[in-house]
């Protein structure tokens, strides 16, 4: 392994050297296996790595110190672990891989956790010292009393998270917190199909605290309080499906212990929720408040969970990754707060992610009001976990005024609801936005906050942000292989310069700065990297703790006290003379430097050559100390040509340069003989001091007193400018003549120059001024010569003359650059003064062209001015210009935008007054950049910003300054913000075609700031782009001459854009491998489109004057192309697109086609592309054909007209066709719409009722009794079926009804004891099988034994042996066994198809008996939900009162097959007596008062049983108009309409009832004459909506009512597809919970007579899977489940209307097909009702087939099993049904064939052996005289 670790790092040092990273590997080990997870001990600083297979010790340096295998090992995730004692397994086991799940430390016992996946995440206690040794055997040897909760710690599936947290309880007990994700039955880690095998729900909880103490071995790993359940947090099995909890990480702060996790459950539902949870649980690591008792802290009392969410308005990072609590400095820069940085990732692309912070504070202050919330005020923001334990309730309840104290409000209580969960997510606005981060840790750093954060690629960057949370600076480290890095990541405990962190396969030790790469202090304190600072006595950027010097004051500068303390040194004096007598230099330092008092400080002036120096002042930031000076013989000598040396000097602290600084030393004798033609005036204007020698002609550096001839340039005060020093120089220089002759011997070569008096000098100053340079000329007689021939000399010129003068306007305060040209301007620039007025303009000499053009520096101005230029000139006079300068004051009044992007390219408009004056304009920004002018006018200036000079730029300065001055004036400048850059998310479409024109869209954010924008396809062209809304750009796409994938960029205001990073204008943009240029997006250019008529046809004929209807087909192309995308013109005239799909669209042109041409071409343009498909040929030649062939024959004429009407009328027939099928388009898309839209309001409608539901007394089921009753007998009177049931009297109104004395049944019988004894006995008869058995068989046997008697004798024996249910079985079984065998000798396939025996009307009650509960637990409230919605649904529309039939229902004969529209409408009504306020019901204005009462006796009675509505009939309405009068409302009155010879029922439109229209209902006071049922009116004397079915009538009503539209009848069935396609969710639903099997409430009895069925198959040898599927089918389907669909009156306490049952008719067909074998055989003849659900039918088909799959994979259910079920059916309803009365009805049979039964019992030898004929006999002769005399009496 060292081998392994030495390669790798270097490998590593190849790597770090290709970028200056502020980051290094320092040390790294690789591993073979996969890593799973590391813990560092802070003490011993070894690291201990845990991977799959393998356990590593490494110590400090990632050397391996010891080595454990962990496996592969045999197991079984079926299997518990071999370490608990009597634990066999029958499952194969196979080697199976342990990844470590868990690796914790705990320092004070010594010990490691390790718990692994296998053998179902189990744990093992490791020595610290020795990680390959065991420190504590786990379970101990001969341990009887080991539980599978102490073995299942982890989760067992590699997968699976699991996370964890060693702390120490109050009375030093260690305990251990897990969370692990659930990976038992229901769950993707579990295998199928062995739900019975589940080993982990009851024991692995989802968080838990245990027992951790080594002492204690009985009870390691146990959740060591009592109760336990306190101790642990377990999600109900029933909702585990909803929790799927991912654990991150658990770490504690304060005395809280936090968790971290996602809950994976919310996957898919809506993405902008976030699913990122924190979990607090309070530990009880302090000691507990009351002395008395160890009382712990439980863990599910103080659990409360609340989301985070990162990112804002659908942008949002929706799944942690990594968690980091940090204390972090204040924004304020005073003290520190805690803070939570986590990673997050945006789960629909995976790669975006983000980093966000949260305040601890604002979390602890959420969870105190969400507890306050809970207790005081209940709100939907707090809730209370589906957990297995709870405090007081399982929700919210307020409790008073109850006052939480704040360790309540903390920690939660008993007696306080909990667990809790806040709904509310606690916000975070993302710090950092980049791909694939995946983890993050965080420090403060010298008052700088600085985050690392591994990547998915193999990063690590570091970020330094500012104390407002903003990004200053940041790195990136290249990570060995690119593998992705785990989210944990930790400083060393002892050095937090160093970071450990892992990958998948590598862990490393990172020094988190490399310091030593800036070697300058102001480079190292500029870098931006908060662990680096300047090592001052060690002249080193270092990171703080690797400066030897760091403890003692201002030895390490940090970057926070900036570059301007950095050492820097001034010399005193700075300049020496080679001839100055000066001993000692004086240095002051200045910066942050330490105390030097007790150092060794020496001043080295070079190699080898130092002086020790003296400390004089040492306090404050200032030190002063000299040094002595070197000999002269010790310094370099004056290189020749120059005049002086610059001395280095470096004060050296023990040996190590500190600080550096230099002085000049110089010769002025040398500066005289540099220059020897002009060395007066070189040795006078040198910087230094030198003075002039007259007589001696030398430059001397020191004054002589005894000399009085020394000139020198008086400036007492200060040195002067350069430019003045030359001028004063050359004055007093010239103010001498210095004539010298120096002759040369023969042997040295004169120079000698030649020159012409006459060349070059056009006037008079030119002349004279060429006297400088050494030429004796003169002017005379109006030209320029020699001057010894120019007599009489006079060197006076004429006055100067001014021609031009520019610019000629400047600012007040000077500094233009005036050019002044003209004549005669002076012969040396000496000689010319300029003034503007009585302003000097100062000569710039260097610009001066003798005579003709000066330049000068125009003064300041005290205020605006125009005045004329005047030039002086010494000894010529003064000039004047003709045109005058201007001083003007400019102004900046606006500018145009004041925000741009951070990028720059923003071009700004910046208006104002005089912006165009003086000689030079800049724009600067903040004083430094400058904004590029790119157009200047007087009023205005344009110019483009530059970038942001750092990212977190906000406001800037803007400044118009003139002739380089620094702005002078608020008037002149503006602010202008940095705003954040533009970005682009995606452009769409990413196709084109190759004409190009195709409109792209581009969507981003921030398109406000963007003025232009430019779209480059690479390799293609560019095209400009228009921006539409901050979010929307579009460009249309150049032309490509080839199909072709490319890219596109965007040049946003002139800069390219290249992703959304902060810093994309660098150019230090780093493109990571595998990851594509952020500004690129693909675009593919693909065939231009193709589009032809229907047929191809490239002519199309047309009358003109009709309307035009085209169908274009499109060519296959993958462009997906949207109707806005394309026209069409027919010659000029637009073609209107009506219908549009895939593969073709129709278009129109109503108006009259009329043109002088005969043929127009059909053109379809998209984009650039145009392409002419046909040409439309407008009629009119016919005649001439006509005319043509009357001349050749008449006959030929004959056929023609016959061939022109024939293709008329075919042309006509097919736009005829044409058109239909467009109508067809369009009704299908209205049915579309009509179904989306009632949809989506049966959706609110039904949300609004299951609301209901949940507020009232829920689904109004009826009682077992009463639903057995009407199951048994639905068609027995109703008195009959409540005197079977024992009579409960309750406080009725009418008290105890008495039962009509009409049925002989249910007279007065005197019970006298000897007929008790008879029906006792008879009893006792029926419950011996043979006689029972026989009993039945004989009765079945007789010819008049009807079918209704056997049903009527099967409910009786039921209800007869309803508490011995288990014999009942019994019975129904032998029963069906012979029943079997009778058919499977006929044709198997028809048996229980009806029921016409006794054992198949047993079977079904079996049936109902077993499914009720199944019925009113899952299937009840689906089958509720469908029923209401029929209703909903039916009443959308009208309804026409008399015939029933409705706009909207599923059954074909109730179809109201005309178009009534009917209106919605809201009306307020109050019932009085009811006790309610009154209530809004929306009716239709086609109700009738009948339909109306109807709906508002739903609205006050929807919460009660229907059994307790009052009826229509026996309620008034009335109405108070505006006036407040009022009218009594009915259906029929006087006011009532005659039509077609039939009273019309009133309706709300008839009675003209507004919207919002006040009603009061009252009841009846006495039943008057009221009209009865308005369904029983008869139809030949009233009507509603509709005539009755009529054929003939119908006919005369649409001739006779015109204005009606003449439509089809049948296309009104297209309402039931409406109606189907609203009702379809509600339908699915109700199959759905039929046909599917709960885990928690498996169907025992189903299973229990499917398996029966096989078996009895299996003995007689029927193979034949359709036999058994249609047994099944007759069993339960069409036996049971048909029989509640068709009458949920058995179920519920609601009303059957005629036409709901009409519509479960058409819902339970379509349930009785989809059990059907057989295929439906459908055609277009086919009854509506089963064509409605064809397409459906396949689909439940395979629900049903895959439910019997599921029954016969369930486990098998023995015979005990069964009867113990059973026996608990019974139990439940026992004593609820007179089976006495049931004995006597039976006995009524047994009576009436007395001799058939004996004679059977006779011939069956086993009833003759028992002598059951004669207890038989005995029973009739007890009883047979009491009956006749009860009749008698009768």
């Amino acid at each position: 392994s060292d081998c392994r670790t030495v390669l790798l790092l270097g490998v590593l040092a190849l790597e770090t050297r290709r970028s200056a990273s502020a980051l290094r590997v320092q040390r790294a080990f690789a591993s073979p296996n996969r890593t799973n997870n590391f813990a560092v001990d802070p003490v011993s600083r070894r690291v201990y790595l845990a991977t799959v297979n393998t356990l590593y010790q490494l110590d400090g340096s990632l050397a391996v110190e010891a080595e454990k295998r962990t496996g592969p090992v045999q197991d079984n995730l079926l299997c518990h672990a071999p370490q608990l004692p009597q634990a066999p397994c029958e499952h194969p086991k196979s080697l199976t891989d342990n990844h470590n799940k868990l690796l914790m430390l705990d320092r004070e016992q010594g010990v490691v956790v390790v718990c692994g996946s296998v053998y179902q995440g189990f744990c093992e206690l490791r020595k610290m010292e020795n990680i390959s040794e065991i420190a504590v055997e786990f379970p101990p040897r001969g341990e009887k009393t080991v539980f599978p909760s102490m073995l299942n710690v982890a989760a067992n599936h590699p997968n699976a998270s699991t996370v964890g947290l060693v702390f120490r309880g109050h009375g030093g007990n260690t305990r251990l917190l897990v969370g692990a994700t659930y990976t038992g039955a229901g769950t993707q880690f579990f295998p199928r199909n062995h739900s019975k095998e589940d080993l982990r729900f009851e024991n692995t909880p989802e968080i838990a605290i245990r027992s951790l103490n080594t002492k204690d071995l009985s009870r390691l790993f146990t959740y060591d309080i009592n109760p336990s359940e306190d101790n642990v947090f377990k999600i109900k099995q029933e909702v585990k499906t909803k929790n799927k909890l991912n654990f991150v990480h658990a770490f504690i702060q304060k005395s809280y212990s936090y968790i971290a996790f996602n809950n994976d459950a919310k996957l898919g539902h809506k993405e902008s929720q976030p699913n990122s949870i924190l979990a607090r649980i309070c530990l009880d690591t302090e000691q507990p408040r009351k002395p008395s008792g160890p009382e712990s802290r439980k863990l599910t009392e103080s659990y409360i969970q609340m989301p985070l969410q990162c990112g804002l308005h659908g942008n949002i990072y929706n799944r942690l990754l990594s968690v980091y609590p940090a204390e972090i400095p204040a924004e304020d820069g005073r003290g520190s707060e805690s803070y939570l940085f986590g990673v997050f990732q945006d789960r629909q692309t995976d790669r975006r992610s983000a980093l966000c912070a949260f305040k601890f504070g604002d979390i602890e202050e959420e969870i105190r009001q969400g507890r306050r919330n809970c207790s005081n005020s209940p709100s939907s923001d707090v809730q209370v976990l589906d957990s297995v334990i709870q405090g007081s309730g399982a929700a919210c309840i307020q409790k008073g005024n109850l006052v939480l104290q704040p360790e309540q409000l903390d920690c939660g209580a008993a007696h306080l609801q909990h667990p809790l969960a806040l709904r509310r997510p606690l916000r975070s606005i993302p710090l950092f936005e980049y791909s694939g981060l995946s983890s993050v840790s965080v420090d403060n750093v010298h008052n700088h906050t600085v985050v690392f954060l591994g990547t998915s690629n193999g990063r690590l960057r570091k970020l330094t942000l500012l104390p407002n949370m903003t990004l200053a600076n940041q790195w990136t480290l290249k990570l060995p292989a690119s593998e992705a890095v785990h989210h944990i990541m930790t400083f060393d405990p002892s050095d937090s310069n160093f970071l450990y962190l892992m990958t998948s396969h590598h862990m490393l030790r990172v020094k988190v700065a490399e310091c030593d790469q800036w070697k300058s202090c102001s480079a190292c304190l500029g870098a931006g990297d908060a662990h680096c600072g300047w090592c001052t006595l060690e002249n080193r950027c270092t990171i703080q703790k690797e400066c030897a010097q760091w403890r003692s004051a201002r030895s390490w500068i940090s970057m926070g006290e900036g570059p301007q303390q950095c050492p820097s040194m001034t010399l005193t004096p700075p300049e020496i003379s080679v001839s100055a007598d000066i001993k000692d230099v004086g240095i002051l330092i200045n910066g942050s430097v330490p105390d030097l008092v007790g150092l060794r400080v020496e001043c080295d002036y070079g190699p080898g050559v130092s002086t020790a120096a003296t400390v004089h002042l040492d306090y404050g930031p200032a030190q002063i100390q000299t040094c002595p000076l070197l000999s002269r013989k010790n310094y370099q000598p004056i290189p020749p040509g120059t005049d002086h040396l610059t001395v280095s000097v470096v004060i050296k602290v023990n040996g190590t340069s500190v600080v550096s600084g230099s002085f000049i030393i110089y010769d002025c004798e040398r500066t005289g003989a540099i220059h020897p033609k002009t060395s007066c005036m070189s040795c006078l204007s040198t910087r230094w001091k030198c003075y002039w020698d007259q007589e001696n002609h030398l430059c001397v550096s020191s004054k002589d007193e005894s000399k009085h001839n020394l000139l020198e340039v008086s400036n007492p005060h200060e040195s002067p400018a350069p430019k003045v020093k030359a001028n004063t120089a050359h004055k007093s220089c010239t103010a001498t003549i210095i004539v010298s002759f120096s002759l040369s011997s023969a042997s040295h070569l004169l120079p000698v120059e030649v020159y012409n008096c006459g060349v070059g000098s056009s006037d008079c100053s030119q002349c004279w001024g060429r006297e400088d340079q050494g030429h004796l000329c003169g002017w005379c007689e109006n030209s320029c010569r020699l001057r010894d021939e120019c007599q009489p000399i006079r060197d006076q010129c004429p006055a100067p003359e001014i021609h031009k003068i520019f610019p000629l306007r400047g600012p007040v305060e000077g500094g233009t650059l005036l050019t002044v040209e003209g004549r005669n301007l002076g012969r040396r620039a000496a000689a010319a003064k300029v003034s503007i007025g009585d302003v000097p303009c100062t000569l710039l000499p260097d610009f001066y062209t003798i005579s003709v053009k000066l330049v000068c520096v125009t003064g300041r101005s005290a205020h605006d001015r125009t005045d004329i230029v005047q030039v002086d000139v010494d000894q010529s006079g003064m000039g004047a210009s003709k045109e005058s300068f201007s001083y003007l004051v400019p102004k900046l009044l606006s500018l145009e935008p004041r925000k741009g992007s951070r990028a720059g390219g923003t071009k700004v408009t910046i208006s104002g007054e005089h912006l165009d004056i003086g000689s030079l304009v800049k724009v600067k920004v903040n004083s430094t950049l400058e904004c590029t002018i790119t157009e200047k006018t007087d009023e205005t200036i344009e110019c483009t910003m530059p970038p942001a000079l750092q990212v977190y730029t906000d406001s800037v300065t803007v400044c118009v300054e003139f002739e380089n001055l620094p702005c002078q004036s608020a008037e002149l400048s503006a602010t202008y913000t940095y705003e954040k850059n533009p970005t682009i998310s995606f452009i769409h479409p990413k196709k084109s075609y190759l004409s190009g024109g195709r409109t792209i869209t581009v969507t981003g954010q921030g398109f406000d700031l963007v003025q232009g924008v430019i779209m480059q396809v690479l390799g293609i062209g560019q095209t400009h782009c228009t921006v539409l809304s901050s979010s929307l750009i579009t460009c249309l796409s150049p032309a490509s001459s080839q199909s072709q994938q490319t890219s596109v960029q965007f040049l946003l205001n002139g800069v390219l854009y290249t992703g959304d990073n902060p810093f994309y204008f660098d150019g230090e943009l780093e493109e990571e491998e595998g990851e594509p240029h952020k500004g690129h997006f693909p675009l593919e250019y693909v065939e231009d489109p193709q589009f032809f008529t229907a047929s191809k046809e490239k002519l199309i004929k047309h009358h003109p004057g009709e309307p035009l209807t085209l169908i274009i087909n499109k060519g296959p192309s993958d462009l997906e192309l949207v109707p806005e995308e394309y026209t069409v013109m027919v010659g000029s005239y637009p073609c209107n697109i009506s219908f549009h799909n895939d593969q073709l669209f129709h278009c129109t042109i109503n108006g009259l086609l009329s043109s002088s041409e005969s043929e127009l071409p059909v053109t379809v343009q998209v984009g650039n592309f145009r392409h002419t498909i046909a040409k439309v040929q407008l009629g009119g030649s016919e005649l001439a054909i006509v005319v043509s062939i009357v001349v050749c024959c008449v006959l030929l004429l004959l056929c023609t007209v016959a061939l022109v009407v024939y293709c008329t009328k075919s042309r006509r027939a097919e736009r005829y066709w044409q058109k239909t099928l467009l109508q067809m388009e369009e009704m299908e898309s209205q049915i579309r719409e009509e179904i989306r839209k009632g949809f989506a309001e049966l959706q609110t409608d039904m949300t609004d009722l299951t609301k209901e539901l949940n507020r009232s007394q829920g689904i109004p089921f009826l009682e077992y009794k009463q639903f057995v009753t009407r199951t048994f007998f639905p068609k027995m009177c109703s008195d009959y079926e409540k005197s079977l049931v024992q009579p409960v009297y309750e406080n009725d109104a009418l008290g105890p009804r008495a039962l009509p004395e009409t049925h002989p049944l249910l007279q007065d019988w005197k019970v006298r004891p000897n007929v008790e004894e008879g029906i006792t006995l008879f009893s006792t008869l029926l419950n011996n099988k043979h006689f029972l058995v026989t009993f039945v068989h004989a009765l079945e046997q007789q010819k008049d034994f009807a079918v209704r008697d056997r049903c009527s004798l099967a409910s009786l024996l039921t209800i007869a042996l309803h508490g011995k249910l288990e014999y009942y079985t019994s019975i129904m079984k032998d029963l069906l066994v012979d029943l079997i065998d009778a058919s499977a000798s006929k044709n198997p396939k028809l048996m229980l198809r009806r029921t016409e025996s006794v054992v198949e009307k047993m079977l079904t009650n079996w049936m109902s008996i077993c499914m009720y509960s199944y019925l009113k637990e899952t299937v009840g409230e689906p089958f509720f939900l469908l029923l209401c919605a029929i209703k909903q649904q039916i009443n959308k529309g009208s309804i026409d009162a008399i015939t029933g039939k409705a706009r909207y229902t599923l059954n074909e004969e109730w179809l109201l097959r005309e178009n009534v529209e009917a209106k919605p409408q809201n009306i307020n009504v109050s019932f009085q007596g009811c006790g309610m306020d009154s209530l809004s019901v929306r009716v239709m204005h086609t109700d009738t008062v009948c339909q109306v009462k109807e709906k508002i006796l739903e609205a006050f009675y929807k919460n009660l049983p229907f059994s307790q509505w009052p009826r229509a009939e026996d309620v008034d309405l009335e109405w108070f108009d505006s006036g407040s009068n009022s009218k009594l409302l009915q259906d029929l009155d006087n006011s009532s309409l005659m039509e077609d010879g039939r009273k019309k029922l009133n309706t709300v439109f008839h009675y003209q009832i507004p919207e919002g229209a006040s009603l009061a209902m009252s009841m009846k006071d006495k039943k008057g004459n009221t009209l009865g049922r308005v369904k029983d009116l008869d139809t030949e004397k009233y009507v509603h909506l509709v005539l009755p079915h009529d054929e003939l009538m119908e006919t005369k009503r649409s001739h006779r009512q015109s204005h009606r539209k003449k439509v089809l009848p049948e296309i009104y069935l297209t309402r039931l597809l409406s109606t189907k396609g609203t009702l379809q969710k509600f339908l699915d639903d109700l199959f759905q919970a039929i046909l599917s099997i709960p885990p928690d409430r498996p169907p025992l009895a189903i299973k229990y007579f499917f398996d029966f069925l096989e078996e009895q198959a299996d003995k007689r040898g029927i193979t034949d899977p359709d036999t058994l599927h249609i047994w099944k089918t007759n069993s339960l389907p069409l036996r049971f489940w048909v029989n509640i669909l068709k009458n949920p009156q058995f179920v519920f306490d609601i009303e059957k209307t005629d036409h709901m049952d009409a519509c479960l008719s058409v819902i339970a067909q379509a349930f009785i097909d989809a059990c059907s074998i057989s295929d439906l055989q459908l055609g277009k003849d086919s009854p509506t009702n089963k064509l409605l659900y064809a397409k459906e039918i396949p689909e439940y088909k395979k629900r049903v087939q895959c439910y019997y799959r599921q029954i016969q994979e369930m486990a098998p259910l023995s015979e005990q099993e069964m009867n113990a079920h059973l026996a608990e059916e019974s139990r439940k309803y026992r004593n609820e049904f007179n089976t006495n009365l049931a004995l006597t009805e039976i006995y009524k049979y047994a009576k009436r064939y007395r001799t058939q039964v004996v004679n059977a019992l006779e011939s069956n030898p086993t009833a003759r052996r028992t002598q059951l004929h004669h207890k038989f006999e005995q029973v009739i002769a007890l009883v047979e005289d009491n009956i006749y005399e009860c009749c008698s009496e009768a």
